[in-house]
Formats: C-alpha cells, structure tokens, sequence
C-alpha cells in the first residue's frame, strides 16, 4: 500500500483558532510544519503540542503580514525542504467598523494583514511550487467579501480582493499542478467575533478545519463553510442595489 504524501506545510497566522485546530490535524498526519506569527511564544507552545501529536518536524519563524521584508526567512527555510510545498493563510484582521469610520488610518493595517501581506508572500511562494510540479494552498478568506456591507465593508473589501487574487493564482499555479483553495467561512466562534452578539450559522473552529480538509479530497476550488452560506450569499448578492442599499445587514 503506497503511504500518503507528506509535504511540508507552511502556516500563515499559526495563532488564529481556525489555524490551531488545521494544524492539529496536519500534526497528526505526520506532515513537516513551518509555523509562522507575531507571538513567539505563542508558536513555541503551539509546536510543542504539534510535535506531540505527530508533526514529522516542527519550525517556527516570526513574520508579521505588514512588514515584507519579515517573509525572506520562511520562504529561504521553504526552499531547503525536500519535497512538496503546501501552504495554508489564516491571517487577518477585523476593527470594528465604527472604529474605522472613527480613524480612517486602521484601514492599511487592516488591508495587509487580510489581504495584500498574503499576497505578497504568495507571489514569493509561487515560483518555488511551480518548480517542485504540485501542492496545495489554501487561502482563508470570508463571506463579507462577497458583497460590501454596513457593518465591515473595509474588512469585506480585503477579503474580496483576497479572493480575487486566489482566483487569479489558482489559474496561473493550477497549470503546474498546485492546487489553490479559497475558503469562505461564515461567522465563526473565534476571538474576532466575540462581542458581535449571537450571529447566524454560526460554526466552530474545528468544523472549519475539518470542512477544508474534506474540500481538500475533493480538490474544491472555492469552500464556504457552513455550506449554507454559499445559498444564503447568493441570495445576498441576488438584492438589488437600491433594495441593499437601504437595508442593516
């Protein structure tokens, strides 16, 4: 029997909820892991627990999304690796918007850390896949980008053009044999949600992971999770303007 492919994995915001439970079940899998975040401390303990279950290796790099200049250290480590490459993106941020609309200046942090700091990073990722023919990337992106709304457009309009960069990588790579995933999960049980009060379908971290790698085996190019928010945005972006427009959702 022909043993399942390991490929080292890299993860982009190790810290979120969603990632934690992702990378407990790529541990478990005995996949190689470069783990990368803001909180040093907080990857030590998350590689301990990943080396504890599995994880074939285990690194940790610092980088922060709004600082390029911190990817080189992860992409230099990627390339010593032997094998496929994967690569999963957690990272983002959400202000409330009154904050925003508050002081306009949180929108840049908010566009690199949920869009444009991935994206970058991506563009350094791309050529050392498309050399290696394969892996995955899976891009976390969320249902406010598919149509801008009163409460978080800034954040809606980072992940819209995180999707639509992902829809552009996943036909440039998918020529080379990379699969690229875009992730769309509704509400989730996370520390970016808390204070929002109760939200519709709301789902969990672990149910979001378990979700993408179900998606994964199926090779989807585009997962909302729960499933229900691909109908009920489809009903969302079916409103017209002048209806929407006058609407609190």
């Amino acid at each position: 029997m022909t043993e399942p492919r390991k490929d080292t994995w890299i993860i982009l915001g190790a810290s979120s909820s969603i990632a934690r439970a992702f990378i407990r079940r790529l541990a478990a899998q005995g996949h190689a892991l470069i783990l990368t975040g803001r909180d040093t401390d907080d990857l030590a303990r998350l590689a301990a627990d990943c080396s504890a279950r599995g994880a074939r290796s285990v690194t940790r790099v610092p980088i922060d999304a709004r600082n390029a200049a911190t990817f080189a250290p992860v992409l230099n480590h990627a390339s010593a690796q032997e094998g496929q490459l994967s690569c999963a993106v957690f990272l983002g941020s959400m202000p409330d918007q009154s904050e925003i609309d508050a002081d306009p200046s949180l929108i840049e942090g908010v566009i690199a850390d949920s869009f444009t700091g991935a994206a970058t990073f991506l563009q350094g990722l791309a050529p050392l896949m498309e050399a290696r023919g394969g892996g995955t990337i899976v891009g976390v992106g969320s249902v406010a980008g598919d149509r801008g709304r009163l409460g978080n457009y800034v954040y809606g309009a980072a992940k819209a053009g995180f999707a639509t960069y992902l829809s552009g990588l996943r036909n440039r790579l998918g020529r080379s044999g990379v699969h690229v995933m875009t992730v769309k999960p509704g509400p989730v049980d996370t520390a970016m949600t808390w204070g929002l009060g109760k939200q519709p379908f709301m789902t969990t971290p672990e149910a979001v992971a378990d979700d993408i790698l179900k998606g994964l085996a199926k090779k989807r190019n585009v997962l909302y999770t729960a499933g229900i928010w691909r109908f009920v945005m489809f009903a969302i972006r079916a409103i017209p303007e002048p209806i929407f427009k006058k609407m609190s959702i």
